[in-house]
């Protein structure tokens, strides 16, 4: 036997061992994958055809909070803060006056403050202008020996034949003889020079002394919504004939220190006249004149007049302006003479102001 044939026999016998074998056949070994974390790939995905290197990082965006409703029965109230006037105290909104609808029956005020100085001539003359000006008729009486009302409205008080002087002490003299115009529509004035000075002196010796103005402005109650005083500065007899005929008392007051020690005295002979001579007699208000809101002391000055006073300070304070001394220049009220300026509106709101507090009252 070849060796070819010897191989060929020795392959098939053992093949053929195999195939008798009774040993169970083992499977396949099959390798379970391990899995590993994923390793960045330099394969540009289809949404980054350029690759990582060329891949600008957005920011993170970060949620934002919804903004929380109110609930369907809660209620938000908001509160506005109150506008603080001058005075220091919320200032109030003055209706616009109506017109006069009962029968005329004047009231009588007087402008009264024993300092001089402190506004009492402009605020006569400036006052009954504005409430001119909202259909009241006005008579303004100058009780002043200066005569500064006269002058105010651009009459030359030395040149006058007949005075209020004259309505006083002589008896055949009528009220119509001694009222001249203002210039002023509605408005009237009962004119006063140094002759006025005398009377002082010679009501001494006159019975009932102290009503001699109530008397003679009798006939002008009916004929006149408002009659402001123009009263001296002093505290004489004079002064307590004004408001022994007065219904109120109007006290300007300027917002200086010395101004304000005077007025405890002033109070004092009004509280008088109240007792004794007067009984209707009461205080409308006082009034902050000259007020700097920019220095320190006006503003004090306004503090201490408040807690002394009360409510009874106006609302309204006049404030330092030039207009003032031009108008008085001009001879004419500042509502027509500067009728847009600062001080026109104040005279204009504190007639607003004086209307209220007498229809209240």
């Amino acid at each position: 036997m070849s060796a070819d044939g010897s191989m060929q026999g020795f392959t098939a016998g053992l093949n053929a061992g195999h195939s008798a074998s009774t040993a169970p056949e083992m499977p396949p070994l099959v390798r379970t994958p391990t899995p590993t974390a994923a390793q960045p790939s330099n394969t540009p995905s289809p949404a980054d055809p350029l690759g990582d290197e060329n891949r600008v990082s957005e920011p993170v965006p970060f949620p934002t909070p919804a903004a929380a409703e109110p609930q369907p029965d809660t209620e938000i109230e908001v509160v506005a803060e109150p506008v603080l006037g001058p005075t220091g105290r919320p200032m109030p909104t003055f209706p616009e006056p109506g017109p006069v609808t009962l029968p005329r029956r004047a009231r009588i005020v007087s402008m009264c403050n024993q300092k001089g100085g402190v506004g009492k001539t402009t605020t006569t003359i400036n006052l009954g202008a504005a409430l001119a000006e909202y259909g009241r008729k006005v008579l303004l009486v100058d009780f002043d020996p200066q005569g500064s009302l006269s002058v105010g409205l651009g009459l030359n008080p030395h040149e006058m034949d007949l005075t209020v002087y004259n309505l006083l002490m002589q008896r055949d003299v009528e009220l119509d003889e001694v009222v001249v115009p203002s210039g002023v529509p509605g408005m009237d004035l009962l004119p006063s020079n140094i002759d006025l000075s005398a009377a002082e002196v010679q009501l001494v010796h006159e019975v009932a002394r102290e009503q001699t103005l109530q008397r003679v402005l009798a006939p002008a109650v009916e004929l006149y919504d408002v009659i402001l005083i123009d009263c001296q500065p002093s505290l004489g007899l004079l002064t307590v004939n004004a408001l022994t005929a007065s219904d109120g008392v109007i006290v300007p007051l300027e917002c200086e220190y010395f101004a304000l020690r005077g007025v405890a005295l002033l109070k004092t002979t009004i509280d008088k006249v109240r007792e004794r001579l007067n009984p209707k007699l009461e205080v409308d208000g006082v009034l902050g004149t000259m007020f700097d809101g920019r220095t320190l002391h006006s503003r004090e000055v306004m503090e201490r007049l408040v807690q002394a006073w009360g409510d009874t300070v106006f609302h309204t304070v006049i404030r330092r302006t030039v207009k003032f001394s031009d108008s008085t220049v001009a001879g004419e009220p500042i509502t027509s003479y500067a009728s847009a300026s600062t001080g026109a509106d104040a005279y204009r709101q504190l007639a607003k102001e004086v209307l209220a507090r007498w229809l209240d009252g």
